[in-house]
């Protein structure tokens, strides 16, 4: 069935066995500028979803990373996958290379996996 483009995809975030939401956990943190364009662009990315560049690229694997510059001249990225209908932000980290750190998509991948057992 077709999305109707008055529709957003909703988006949760990942919740550990413990209960812990550690993309919320990392938002909070940020200062608030920065924390506002993540959010607007989460919030882009479930309106428009599918989305493709430059705000969203896809990682392999079902894996999807929203790209967003912030103020304070970093970059950040959020891995989040759909799951039944439903975008799941697994993972957010400030980006400190050109190329998306190994260790940043096993973690998505691995809390990816967790959803489904």
């Amino acid at each position: 069935m077709a999305k109707d483009a008055t529709q957003k995809t909703p988006l949760v975030f990942f919740r550990s066995s413990s209960g812990r939401e550690p993309v919320r956990e990392w938002l909070k943190a940020l200062d608030a500028p920065d924390r506002l364009v993540v959010g607007q662009d989460l919030m882009r990315a479930q309106w428009r979803w599918p989305v493709g560049m430059p705000l969203c690229r896809a990682m392999g694997q079902g894996l999807w990373e929203i790209r967003t510059e912030l103020p304070s001249n970093r970059i950040a990225r959020v891995l989040l996958c759909l799951d039944e209908g439903v975008l799941v932000a697994l993972h957010a980290f400030i980006k400190k290379t050109q190329k998306t750190p190994d260790d940043e998509l096993a973690l998505a991948r691995k809390r990816q996996k967790e959803l489904r057992s």
